[in-house]
């Protein structure tokens, strides 16, 4: 998949920017703050209908703005693709492929598929169990429509079997049904995500051992209640202490991914470099994985990924990406000497953009 042309207007500080890009290698210097990030952010929301960072919808419109609109136009393997995304002020955003409007978004998932590996990535390692299940439930999501209806529905129960123990609802019929609801859905969940870690964790050894060329061991372990008992008798063993919580404290809403360097976790051990190392071979697991088994070759986006790492791990992970099995990359730095270094490297066509307070000025394409 290339993402040929890129039209942005009034996103965050972007008030009008017209892109097109080179099929390979794509890459946006400039000073901090400048707007290359919102620049990949822009790529980024027309694939997953929303900001990589989880901003609401009304702060992604240029302050003092009422609406922000991105344009994308796509080739897939031949089929072009255009995509159409209107935000507007306390209104439903519309967003359209070949100017045929979504009746529901999650329709559109997985059609753009695209990896972003970007310095956000550290609320992997270091945030809440919910960031590591949003890194699973999106892999999946773009892979199974099965899966992602049925964290939909899932969801759905839990926050219907919330409310009725907040309001201390005594009756229990209406827990069981409920809980019908979040067994049938919960257990796939549990068994997709299982088998996603089983796929992925060769992949990530493999391109962790590439880019460290070190004997590191690391690991991803799915941690789940569900690996001992079942999700029904969770559930109804709980029920009374729920509804003192006032809350379901127990299933898949609440596992996690234990990510781990040799024997210990890696956020307790490893230092900034080693877990950033860590993510992006993460990533590359993660888009290898999508490539084999999606429809097309997804996009990878590579947000300032090179600060912390010494000279010997940046060119490793240059030459990893850049031996063609990749497609379509788009990367940002402040130093346009280092990406002529690495644009040098590559030996690949490329688009240069300079970006400066919001305009993107494209300098150079071979």
């Amino acid at each position: 998949m290339v993402l040929k042309h890129l039209s942005v207007v009034n996103y965050k500080n972007i008030r009008q920017a017209e892109l097109s890009f080179s099929p390979q290698i794509n890459c946006f210097f400039g000073n901090n703050g400048m707007g290359k990030t919102n620049l990949m952010d822009a790529i980024y929301y027309l694939s997953f209908c929303k900001s990589h960072l989880n901003t609401p919808d009304h702060q992604v419109i240029t302050l003092g703005e009422e609406m922000a609109v991105l344009q994308g136009e796509y080739d897939i393997d031949g089929r072009q693709e255009e995509l159409f995304c209107a935000i507007r002020r306390k209104q439903r955003k519309v967003f359209k492929r070949n100017k045929k409007e979504y009746n529901k978004l999650s329709e559109h998932i997985g059609l753009l598929p695209l990896v972003l590996i970007s310095p956000a990535d550290t609320d992997l390692i270091q945030g809440g169990s919910d960031e590591r299940r949003r890194f699973l439930d999106l892999i999946i999501s773009q892979r199974n429509k099965n899966y992602l209806h049925a964290l939909i529905q899932y969801n759905k129960a839990l926050l219907q079997r919330n409310t009725l123990l907040k309001e201390g609802a005594m009756d229990a019929s209406l827990y069981e049904v409920l809980e019908m609801q979040l067994v049938r859905y919960g257990e796939l969940i549990h068994q997709v995500r299982a088998a996603l870690i089983e796929e992925l964790l060769p992949l990530f050894n493999h391109y962790h051992q590439q880019i460290c060329r070190s004997a590191e061991e690391v690991g991803l372990q799915y941690a789940s209640p569900l690996d001992a008992a079942s999700l029904e008798e969770l559930l109804r063993t709980n029920r009374e202490r729920d509804r003192i919580l006032g809350y379901t404290s127990v299933g898949i809403h609440k596992d996690d991914l234990e990510m781990t360097l040799g024997e210990a976790l890696i956020r307790r051990i490893g230092s900034q470099g080693q877990q950033k190392t860590y993510l992006i071979a993460l990533k590359l697991a993660q888009f290898a994985l999508l490539a084999q088994g999606g429809n097309t070759t997804p996009l990878l986006l590579l947000d300032d990924i090179f600060d912390k790492l010494d000279a010997q791990r940046v060119a490793q992970i240059i030459q990893v990406v850049g031996d063609g099995l990749f497609g379509q990359i788009f990367l940002t730095d402040t130093n346009r000497k280092y990406l002529d270094e690495i644009l040098a490297t590559l030996q690949s066509d490329y688009a240069l953009f300079e970006i400066e307070n919001g305009q993107a000025q494209q300098l150079l394409h071979a």
